[in-house]
């Protein structure tokens, strides 16, 4: 039973010192190159926890983003460079405890795909600076049928 463990165990232990550097990654590199900023540049403009989100890829609590419960007509924007990301329109609840979106605007977001779990994801970030956002699924409403699962802490949000 020991060394059926140990084989089941040992490629994924392989894997930790790839996963750790993963995690250590910054976000993607920003198309604009004025949003290239330094960290420290970056960690002037954000709070610690949006640095987190958007500079490392982080994940907040899910139900923790006021955002979440954001129910105004509005455009929901990038919080590092105020890039519009998501129409109002195009928001809904998916009891994730994330604002969830099935499409963002035209241009806004780039994609990659990303092994943090292990399995394969659609990671999602902002078109201009690279900040992360969040991951893409395909449980989402009509008409698209994707979620675009967000960190409201990468987010800010303008009436109107």
């Amino acid at each position: 039973m020991k060394q059926l463990l140990q084989r089941l165990i040992a490629p994924v232990a392989a894997l930790i010192p790839f996963l750790r550097a993963q995690q250590a990654d910054a976000a993607s590199k920003a198309v604009d190159p004025a949003w290239n900023l330094s960290e420290a540049e970056w960690k002037k403009r954000l709070s610690p926890a949006a640095f987190a989100v958007l500079r490392r890829e982080g994940t907040e609590r899910p139900f923790s983003s006021p955002l979440n419960e954001e129910h105004r007509k509005g455009t929901f924007v990038c919080a590092g460079c105020r890039l519009p990301l998501f129409s109002s329109k195009a928001k809904f609840d998916s009891g994730t405890g994330w604002p969830s979106f099935y499409q963002p605007l035209s241009n806004a977001v780039v994609t990659k795909v990303d092994f943090k779990l292990i399995v394969p994801r659609s990671e999602y970030h902002c078109r201009r600076c690279g900040g992360h956002q969040g991951h893409v699924f395909n449980d989402g409403p009509r008409p698209t049928g994707k979620r675009y699962c967000n960190n409201g802490v990468a987010l800010a949000f303008i009436p109107g």
